[in-house]
């Protein structure tokens, strides 16, 4: 918005009746003065282009009446200039000749009319007057347009620095949220041993096949987040069964495998998307394409794509790292042992996709790799 200042010196703009008359002949410019003072007008002469430009420096003018015909610069060149670097003065042209022509050319350079000699006195006035008024309007439609434009510019500014914040805001909260998935995973699985690197690879691993599926970047972001969730069932899984080195006995195998359904009775029943993914993940990742997965025994297509995507995810990691019951095999080797399960552990279409992207894979397992003696929680 305009200032007080601003506004002040608007208005003094606007109400200014100052005119300068340009003209070589000094009978003119006393006749036009004469005229002009008598009805109210402060009047300024000038005999040339040259000291006409000189008190359009000095001061504020609202109009000049200028002749066309003048010694040195043409009256044509002088308009011009003052419509360009005065623009709160406006111009008319005098001449002593009625030509279209010579008409149309001062309307070109920014005259608001022409006058032609000789003149009628209320010729001249009704000119004037005419004159003032549209530049008047013209100044008020100006300032307008500007109030208008620093209104735009003003909350434009606001609206982005308010769209800036949000944005801030909104990484915090998703990078805060997904640090608190992840310890929340880590403490399901902090009790085998499992480290935070593992949940990242889980993480990448499941985002990169959804990608290379077609999923919606939306949806591949979401399995990427949900998917550290899928053993949080863990937690209610005993040590003594969920530590053991060896081969598990058809109990043990029956306690450990209510994680699943344990993991989706944790994060179910919430409005979130994240945790409806979440959720689905936990309680399908076992499931097989042959239907001989647990809980449910769901097969082929009626398991739900995150579950089948984690499936892959969760089984390559767990091949290609150190568990208690085994050593980590090569990636080469992982993949040729998911190969052999190709259409009863994994949906084959993904499988497919998941082993065509070994150049990726080898990069998540190098970046997040496993270190010696490290502590989960300062793995994130």
């Amino acid at each position: 918005m305009a200032t007080l200042f601003d506004q002040t010196t608007h208005q003094a703009l606007l109400d200014n009746r100052h005119i300068l008359v340009v003209d070589d002949e000094e009978p003119i410019r006393r006749l036009l003065a004469y005229l002009l003072q008598s009805h109210g007008y402060q009047v300024e002469g000038a005999g040339d282009a040259r000291e006409a430009r000189q008190k359009l420096g000095e001061q504020a003018f609202a109009l000049m009446l200028c002749d066309v015909n003048m010694p040195g610069e043409s009256g044509m060149d002088l308009v011009r200039h003052t419509v360009t670097e005065h623009q709160h003065t406006a111009a008319i042209m005098v001449t002593g000749l009625d030509s279209s022509v010579l008409a149309n050319a001062a309307l070109e350079v920014g005259a608001f009319g022409y006058i032609v000699k000789p003149f009628e006195s209320n010729e001249v006035l009704i000119d004037v007057a005419n004159a003032l008024r549209r530049r008047r309007l013209e100044m008020e439609n100006r300032l307008h347009r500007e109030n208008l434009e620093d209104i735009v510019r003003t909350r434009t500014l606001a609206l982005q620095q308010a769209l800036d914040w949000l944005e801030r805001t909104e990484k915090e909260l998703r990078l805060s949220r997904e640090e608190t998935i992840q310890r929340l995973a880590i403490a399901a699985e902090f009790r085998d041993h499992a480290t935070a690197k593992h949940i990242q690879r889980m993480s990448h691993y499941c985002e990169l096949l959804a990608r290379k599926a077609g999923l919606s970047p939306d949806r591949c972001d979401l399995i990427r987040t949900a998917s550290p969730m899928h053993d949080i069932g863990k937690i209610g899984t005993p040590d003594h069964v969920l530590l053991k080195p060896g081969k598990f006995t058809q109990e043990e195998f029956g306690v450990i495998a209510q994680h699943a359904e344990i993991g989706y009775r944790i994060l179910s029943g919430s409005d979130a998307e994240l945790l409806k993914v979440a959720a689905v993940i936990a309680y399908t990742h076992h499931e097989r394409f042959d239907g001989t997965g647990y809980p449910r025994g769901l097969k082929g297509e009626t398991i739900p794509i995150e579950g089948r995507i984690a499936a892959i995810a969760d089984a390559f990691d767990a091949l290609t790292t150190q568990r208690v019951y085994k050593p980590a095999f090569e990636l080469s080797h992982a993949i040729e042992l998911m190969l052999k399960h190709r259409s009863e552990h994994f949906d084959p279409e993904l499988l497919d996709i998941f082993v065509a992207s070994g150049d990726e894979l080898a990069k998540i397992h190098e970046q997040y790799a496993d270190r010696a003696n490290s502590d989960p929680l300062n793995e994130l």
